[in-house]
Parts: structure tokens; C-alpha cells; sequence
């Protein structure tokens, strides 16, 4: 569904997305992470058309960037990191000011409004003004305007920043229901749990390189499956093993307590880019 292949962005002398290619699968949850100033957000630009790349080939659903890019528009559907809703709006007005902008049809936009409230659940708020809405009912109308066209790949820029992690968990049920209905989704997040519940695969920059791509499982297998955590001198260490025999025979060798883990992606994103998830 898109295939980056040598993608460069420079902004004068300093390159910010240093020659990354992947590809992402029709129907896939693709997680794209990496501390502040990795590239993440110049490479989403790119795909969603407000930047131009400085070098490489781009095609997202067998169109070329940026060659097709009107028709590149029509299969993709964007939710910004930022909210930019019209809270002057209701959610219904809200809704059907986005299919008035893609030309759809009195008829059909009436019946796509109707589909998509119920999809998001907010229904019973439709003709309620967006100021009164909580940040996750806000986040579900974006979900629900992004959909509006029927895109087949929807980008999520940091959706669920700054909510609390019950309507974090209420929006990650969304997410899986677009993957199961097909679209392919790609999601930036610095809540790494976040990509581990939903992304089959995720791939790490940093410093404008792509530095690690696979399956959430597979990079902690790679790290390795077991952590021993100690404290020495009131700084935490750890040491990664293979097997919990290891990590076990290990922490029994140690002088003071220890905690024996599974590896998770928090891990594997410290030890690749040196850089704690706390205050990225």
C-alpha cells in the first residue's frame, strides 16, 4: 500500500530523513517512533503532501508522489496531532462542512454522517457544539472526518496525546476496528505501549535513520526476551538474556535484590536510540 524507497529530506546543509525505504501492507497497523528530532513528523509530512522531499521514490496505493498527488488525496485521510475542529460547530455541522469540501453528494453525505457518528460512537452528541466535547469525543469526530471519503490509508499523528489512559484504551478499540474493516493505518506515538497493542509492525528513526523495522515481538527477542533490573549506587541498571534460566542464575549472583522481566518495547527503543520515553 506504500512503498518509500530512498526517501531524503535536507533543509540547507543539515538532512533530516536520511535515505529510509520500507514498505507497508495493505490492511497493516504500522507504527512509525523516534525521539523528538528523528524525522518522524518530516517523513509523515512528505507522505500527506505538505513537504516536499529532497530525493526518493514514493507510491502509496500504486500512485506515484508527487506525480498523482490529487489522486494520492483522494485515498488517504489525515488526523493531525493537533485539534483543528470547528468548535463553533456542532459535530454533525462539523461533519458535513468536510463531505461539502470533497464534493460529495447532498444524498450520500447525509447517509455517511449517519454511518460515521454511529462507527465513533457519538451519535447521541451529534447536534452538540464541539467546545462541550471531552478531548476523546474530539478525537473520535477527527477519526470520523478522516474516514468521511472512504480513504484506504489513514495517518494518525499522536492521536491519543494528553488523554487519560481510559479513553486512550476506548480510542486503541477504534484503531483496531479500522484495521479490521481494512484500512491501512500508519500511527506516530511516543507512547510506546501504544504501538505495541496495535502496530504489527513498527519501525525506529533516529537522527534521521531508520534503525530498526520488525514486529514488536521480534525487536525484543533480538534485544533479548528477559530483563534483570537492579539498583547500584541509586542509579537502576539492567541486563537483557535469552532465557529466564539466565536472567535467573544472573540476579542470584547479585549482592542486592533484583527484579527479573519480560523485554517490552520501551526497552528496545532506549537501548537503540539512547534516549528515555519519559520527557522525549
Amino acid at each position: 500500500m506504500i512503498i518509500i524507497d530512498g526517501l531524503v529530506k535536507k533543509y540547507g546543509d543539515r538532512t533530516v530523513v536520511d535515505n529510509i525505504s520500507l514498505e507497508i501492507g495493505q490492511g497493516e497497523t504500522f507504527g512509525l517512533l523516534g525521539p523528538n528530532g528523528a524525522g518522524k513528523t518530516t517523513t509523515i509530512r512528505i507522505l500527506t503532501m505538505l513537504t516536499k522531499p529532497t530525493d526518493g521514490r514514493i507510491r502509496i496505493n500504486n500512485w506515484r508522489l508527487p506525480e498523482d498527488d490529487l489522486q494520492i488525496k483522494g485515498t488517504i485521510g489525515v488526523v493531525p496531532q493537533h485539534l483543528n475542529l470547528d468548535i463553533d460547530l456542532t459535530a454533525r455541522e462539523n461533519l458535513d462542512l468536510h463531505g461539502r469540501l470533497h464534493h460529495i453528494p447532498g444524498a450520500e453525505r447525509h447517509k455517511r454522517i449517519e454511518e460515521l457518528l454511529e462507527y465513533v460512537e457519538l451519535n447521541e452528541r451529534s447536534m452538540d457544539m464541539v467546545q462541550t466535547f471531552s478531548g476523546g469525543m474530539k478525537r473520535r469526530l477527527m477519526i470520523a472526518r478522516a474516514l468521511f471519503h472512504r480513504p484506504q490509508v489513514l495517518f494518525l499523528d499522536e492521536p491519543t496525546v494528553g488523554l487519560d489512559p481510559q479513553v486512550r484504551r476506548r480510542l486503541w478499540d477504534l484503531v483496531r476496528r479500522l484495521n479490521g474493516d481494512g484500512i491501512t493505518v500508519l500511527l506516530t506515538t511516543h507512547y510506546i505501549e501504544e504501538a505495541e497493542n496495535l502496530c504489527k509492525r513498527v519501525a525506529i528513526m533516529d537522527k534521521g535513520k531508520l534503525i530498526a523495522l520488525n514486529s514488536p515481538a521480534a525487536l525484543c527477542r533480538r534485544l533479548g526476551e528477559y530483563v534483570v533490573e537492579w539498583n547500584e549506587k541509586g542509579s537502576t541498571e539492567y541486563r537483557f538474556f535469552g532465557a529466564r534460566h539466565e536472567a535467573v542464575a544472573f540476579a542470584g549472583e547479585l549482592s542486592t535484590d533484583a527484579t527479573i522481566r519480560r523485554s517490552n518495547l520501551e526497552d528496545v527503543f532506549v537501548e537503540l536510540t539512547g534516549r528515555k520515553v519519559v520527557g522525549l
